[in-house]
This record gives C-alpha cells, sequence and structure tokens, in this order.
C-alpha cells in the first residue's frame, strides 16, 4: 500500500475535523472580536456548520456519483478554502456563521468523497487497513489542529487559526489536482440517471439497517463526547488544562488503532465486528464505572479512542461495500446521519447529564451500541444478511 495515496485524503480529513473541532476551545476569544458576543453566541456557528454539513450530505453527496469522486473532493476542498478564509476576516458574527455553513456545505460533500476514494485506492484485502489510515487525519485534527488552535489563538490570534486552515486545505486542492492516485473514471450516463435522486440510496438493500447503526452509534459517541469536559471541570474540578488531556488521549487511541486495521481485513468484518463492539460496550460501562476517578477516566479515554476507530472502519466499510457504484449517495446518508447525531447526542444527553451525571450518560451509550452489536452477530451466524455487499 503506497501510503502517498493516502496523504491527501488524511489531510482533507484532518482540515475538515480542525475546522469542526477547534471552535469550541477558543469560542470565547472568538467573541472578543464581534462586539456584543458572548462563546454561546459563537458556538451557533457551530451548530450551523453541523446543519449545514448534513444538507450537503444528503443533498449534494449523491452528484459524487456523477461528477467523479476526484472531482467532487476539489470542488469541495476549494469551497471549504473559500469558507475558511472568509472565517478569517469575518468582520462580525453574522458573516462568521455565514462562513462556517459554506464550509459545512463542503464538509457534507467532501467527507463521502473521501471515504468513497479510500475505498478505490485501497489494495485488494487491505480495505480495512487503507481506511483505517484514512480515518487518522481525525487524530491528527483532534491532537494537533484542536491543541494548537487553542494555543494560537491565546498567544497570537483566532483569525490566524482559520487562515492557516485555509492555506492547507488550498494546498490540498493543489496535490489533488496533480494527483494521478485519485484518479477515477467519470459513470456512466446509466449511472447518472440511477443516482439523479439524493435518497436513491434509500432503496439500496441493507441500508435501513445500517443507517440506524450510524445513528445510535454516533449519537453514543456525540453525547457521551459532549459532556465529558463539562464532567471533568465540574463534578471532579479538573483544571481546563488537564481536562484538554482527556479529548488527546482519545485521539491517540483513535491513531494507534491505525496498526489494528490489518486484522480486520486477516480475519474478516463479519468475524471480528462481535467482538469490537462487544469491547466497545464494555469500554461505555467501564467509564461509567470509573466516572468519579479523573486519572482512570484519561486512561480510558485512550481505549475509547482504539475501539471506536475499530467500530467506526467496520461501520464505514459495511456502507461501501452495499453498492460500489452508488457509494457517494450512500456514503452521504452516511455524513447527514452522523451530523444529525451530534445534535440529538448533545440534545437528548442534556438531561441525562443533569439527572444522573456523567455515568447516566456513559450507561446510554453503552446501550446505544445495542444495534450495532446485533447487526454484527447477524451478519456472522449465517442467516442472510441485513447488510448485503461484499464487505466482508
Amino acid at each position: 500500500m503506497a501510503m502517498r495515496k493516502l496523504i491527501s485524503l488524511a489531510g482533507s480529513i484532518a482540515v475538515i475535523g480542525a475546522n469542526s473541532l477547534a471552535l469550541s476551545p477558543i469560542a470565547g476569544t472568538v467573541a472578543h472580536s464581534f462586539a456584543g458576543a458572548d462563546a454561546p453566541d459563537v458556538m451557533n456557528a457551530a451548530v450551523i456548520y453541523g446543519l449545514a454539513t448534513a444538507a450537503s450530505a444528503l443533498l449534494l453527496a449523491p452528484t459524487i456519483d456523477r461528477v467523479g469522486h476526484r472531482a467532487a473532493l476539489i470542488r469541495s476542498l476549494l469551497v471549504l478554502t473559500a469558507g475558511l478564509v472568509l472565517s478569517a476576516f469575518a468582520p462580525n458574527l453574522v458573516v462568521f456563521c455565514l462562513a462556517q455553513a459554506l464550509a459545512g456545505l463542503a464538509a457534507g460533500c467532501a467527507l463521502p468523497a473521501i471515504y468513497a476514494l479510500s475505498a478505490l485506492v485501497a489494495e485488494k484485502g487491505r480495505e480495512s487497513e487503507t481506511l483505517g489510515w484514512v480515518l487518522t487525519g481525525w487524530t491528527v485534527s483532534l491532537v494537533l489542529g484542536v491543541s494548537l488552535s487553542a494555543i494560537i489563538a491565546d498567544f497570537i490570534h483566532w483569525r490566524l487559526v482559520f487562515a492557516l486552515l485555509a492555506v492547507a486545505a488550498g494546498g490540498l486542492v493543489a496535490k489533488a489536482g496533480r494527483s494521478r492516485d485519485l484518479a477515477f473514471p467519470l459513470p456512466s450516463s446509466a449511472l447518472s440517471l440511477r443516482a439523479n435522486s439524493p435518497l436513491t440510496a434509500l432503496r439500496v438493500p441493507g441500508i435501513a439497517p445500517a443507517l440506524l447503526t450510524v445513528a445510535t452509534y454516533m449519537t453514543a459517541f456525540y453525547g457521551l463526547y459532549a459532556y465529558l469536559g463539562p464532567h471533568l471541570t465540574g463534578p471532579l474540578q479538573l483544571s481546563t488544562t488537564m481536562a484538554g488531556l482527556a479529548p488527546a488521549a482519545y485521539g491517540l487511541g483513535f491513531g494507534v488503532a491505525a496498526f489494528a486495521d490489518r486484522l480486520l481485513d486477516r480475519y474478516g468484518s463479519a468475524a471480528t465486528a462481535p467482538v469490537a463492539f462487544m469491547g466497545l460496550g464494555l469500554v461505555y460501562f467501564a467509564l461509567a464505572a470509573a466516572s468519579d476517578h479523573a486519572a482512570i477516566l484519561i486512561i480510558l479515554c485512550l481505549v475509547w479512542g482504539v475501539a471506536n476507530h475499530i467500530g467506526l472502519n467496520l461501520i464505514v466499510g459495511w456502507l461501501t461495500a452495499l453498492d460500489g457504484q452508488l457509494r457517494g449517495a450512500i456514503l452521504g446518508l452516511y455524513s447527514a446521519v452522523t451530523y444529525l447525531a451530534v445534535s440529538a447526542g448533545a440534545f437528548f444527553y442534556r438531561p441525562l447529564f443533569g439527572q444522573f451525571g456523567f455515568t447516566g450518560c456513559a450507561l446510554a451509550s453503552a446501550c446505544c451500541i445495542a444495534p450495532a452489536l446485533a447487526l454484527s452477530l447477524q451478519r456472522r451466524s449465517g442467516f442472510p444478511s441485513l447488510v448485503r455487499g461484499n464487505g466482508g
């Protein structure tokens, strides 16, 4: 597997992830530049970004199958660059929110294109390993992007954060434009007709249970992650700096897990998925049990990152195997459901956190893994598969 094939894909995820994750820790600093704004007002830009990403994934991602995966990625990165430049120079909060909406529209199309391209450039028998290395872009965004953004915002200026991300996105456009490794022939006219509707992928056999799995899986993660920081800095009374060790540990675990992805190719997803999802469920139970112990929680975040990486790899692998000709539309639905789960997790876990604390949230996440575990056991059992395809 030539690593140079994956640099553009992982790098694109890193830039997209850094933009989406960096705003939370620097929201207060950003607010100082806009008269009458506070941190919650600035975080409205994150909400708008998420909604724009979900809408784009649903409505625009199916065009990936018509224009070609590489062309879709390049166009999305161009729009992302424009959104980041506008974010860096936004004169007021309204313009900043509009800039993040533009970035969200780009991300909603770019992410499905990235995942589809990872399947196309993968060597036979190394699909999971290839996807795993692409997913490490999220690690870069979480460990480096978020932490460096906070440092730059504190010691220089928050606008430089978005300016540097714009430069990185522009560099990726140039690299993707030169790379022949990401070239892929345009679909046939018959496929273009087939992919006209944004919801075409909903007719693919097996898509419904797969999307239910995505919805519950992502709600489990984003719901708990949203209240990890408030739990560490609130009831456990850690400083903001110390609390930052938890997402850093998670990101490191997520990245380290890339070395284990080759095992998914060796043994097949049907055999490994039940073990992986059962393990993730146990991690959530462990997080609940250790909710009063900060050091243990931070260590468990490392394990959480490993387990979540493997689970995400399996789910995306299932989706890319459903219909090779409609990968863009299918992965668009995946991204739409994912970003809706971001909002759903924060919304539904808020009363849980208020009533039962972090322990209640972690137990709810453990229960949310049940559909993924049930689907993986069904695929392994030999009964007619709910998720059909050649993905293992």
